[in-house]
Formats: structure tokens, sequence, C-alpha cells
């Protein structure tokens, strides 16, 4: 492993060539280390895992073994993209992991947050762990480590990706990106020709959705919060707020309103939109969003999607908010 400290002579990518020639640079180090042996990669679909995956199938093809989970708690259509792009177009070594059943199941009845989120954590981890014994010959493990999370957490990065594995595993690691800072990450996801949409995801939780369907997590509930959070992302886009806001989210309570519905009385869930903006995600401002925006979001919500009969929006900034309701 190469030293952990950014060069300082070492200039910011901001374009294609400058990408480029690390992506080349990149390919040349990523082939010294790994020879002929095999990486495994816990591929979430995210920006970091998605431009180390693209850098090593550049650089070892096949050798790289990507395990994408599905705990069904991504945003829609989430999962299909990563089969789409990197199983299809980029015909990766994918191994592509349904365990909603798993998770949901485990899920069920649990309120409590910190114990959603040890619950998926830990599940994962066993995921992956199934996956990875059933792999013959890996000598490595790929992480999307990047220079913040170097900073941070002084080269120790717990909670990411994959938490905890190496040291029981004894896998050395592989870690492309770890001096690059986010948008620079950006660029060289465009220039190994990633899909823009994935390249400027936003920041989303390892727990997905699971944060976000608060209290106890209900299939109808998870169901209407994806189909409420498709609808908000896919206005954010049309409206050209995408790129302005960092972070834009439903989050549904557990909790019943009465609304009305082709002249009935029935009870539905309040949908909540939160979006921010942030440079370090230490503190958080509130982005505005035009009143006519917000009652076209409200009216397709409302009217779209089964079991939501309020829209809210969430006014509070970070501190006195965290950007996560759980």
């Amino acid at each position: 492993m190469e030293n952990n400290k950014r060069p300082e002579n070492m200039a910011r990518i901001t374009t294609p060539e400058l990408a480029n020639a690390f992506i080349d640079e990149q390919v040349a180090a990523v082939r010294a280390q790994v020879g002929d042996k095999k990486v495994l990669l816990a591929l979430s679909g995210g920006v970091d895992s998605s431009v180390v995956a693209a850098l090593l199938i550049k650089a070892i093809g096949k050798q790289l073994v990507c395990v994408h989970v599905n705990h069904g708690l991504m945003r829609k259509g989430e999962s299909e993209q990563v089969v789409e792009v990197f199983g299809k177009q980029m015909d990766a070594n994918l191994i592509y992991v349904d365990a909603s059943e798993r998770f949901l199941s485990l899920l069920a009845g649990v309120s409590e947050p910190e114990k959603k989120r040890k619950i998926i954590g830990n599940e994962f981890i066993k995921v992956f762990d199934e996956e990875a014994a059933k792999q013959e010959g890996i000598s490595f493990l790929a992480q999307g480590t990047i220079y913040p999370d170097i900073l941070e957490s002084d080269g120790v990065k717990a909670h990411h990706n994959v938490g905890g594995l190496p040291k029981e595993i004894g896998f050395e690691l592989v870690e492309p990106v770890r001096l690059l800072f986010k948008d620079e990450v950006r660029v060289v996801g465009e220039a190994l020709g990633l899909p823009h949409s994935m390249v400027y995801r936003q920041p989303f939780p390892g727990p997905g959705l699971g944060v976000r369907c608060l209290g106890a997590i209900t299939r109808d509930r998870l169901e209407a919060l994806r189909e409420a959070d498709a609808i908000l992302r896919e206005e954010f886009d049309k409206n050209g707020l995408a790129e302005k806001v960092w972070q834009y989210f439903i989050a549904i309570p557990d909790m019943k309103s009465v609304g009305v519905r082709d002249g009935k009385r029935y009870e539905g869930w309040p949908a909540i939109i939160r979006a921010v903006n942030t440079t370090d995600a230490m503190t958080a401002t509130i982005e505005e969003i035009p009143y006519p925006l917000l009652h076209h979001i409200t009216d397709r919500i409302t009217h779209e999607v089964e079991g939501i009969n309020r829209v809210l929006l969430d006014l509070t900034p970070k501190p006195i908010g965290t950007i996560e309701w759980e």
C-alpha cells in the first residue's frame, strides 16, 4: 500500500484529460498490484464504488468479481441500473444477490433506528461474506475509499462499504481513488463512460430507505416511500434542481391521518419532503423550492402513490435537525 497522504503537488482533476491521465496511471498500478489474481468488490451503485468498479474492469476485466446486494431498501430503479450498466453494458463479472426478503423479515416489527441500522449493516456483511466464500482464489478486496474518508477517520474506514471485512478475511486492499475528492471521482467516472445519473447520484445512506421509512418498516409503506421518492427525484431532474440541491428525499412516518379520495374518507400516511444544501454535511441549509413546483409534486404524490394522502415540507436546518430523520 502506498501512503495515504495526497501529494502537495497533485493537481485537482477537473478535465477529461487529467482524468484520463489518472485512469492510465491507476490501471498500470492496479495491474502491478494484482497480477493475475482476483479482486472482490461490494458494488452498491453509489458514486465511489461504481467508479472503482469501472476503473478495475478497465484494468483487469473479469478478474474483478462485483457483488451487488439488493437489501430491498434501494431507491426505485437503482439495482436495475447496476445490473444494466455493469452486467450488460460493461460485461462485468457481476453477482447480483436479491436479499430483500431476508432483510425485510429481520426488520419486521423493529422500530428503534439504531437497531434497524445494526441489523441492516450486520446482515449486509453476512450476505457479502457468504458470496465471498463461494468464490475461488480471491486475494484482494477493492473499496471505494476516497480522500475525505481518510481525513475523517485517520485511515480507518469502519462504516463504509463492507466495514470490518478486511481484517477478518485478510484480503489485501485495492483502493484506486483513495487520494481523490468527491468532485474528482465524478470527473473520473464520466471519463470512464459511466452514465451521468450514476456519477451524479446524490449521497444515499447505507441502510437506504430503511432510515426514511420511519419506525417499524412495513412493505406497503416502504413501497409508497419508493414511489413517492421517485416522483420527487423525477421532478427535481426535470426542473433543474437535481444538481443544485445536495440531497433531497422523502421520509414517511409511521402515522396516519384522515383524507378524502373519490368522495370517501380514508386514512393515509404523510410524505415529508426534505431538501438540503451543504458543503461538508456538518451543517446544512434548506433549499427553497418554488411553490408551483411544490404544488405539482404534492398533486402527483397524492394522486399517484397508493396510501399517501398528505405532503409536508421539512424546513429545519442542521443544526438543529440532522439531515436524515433517523
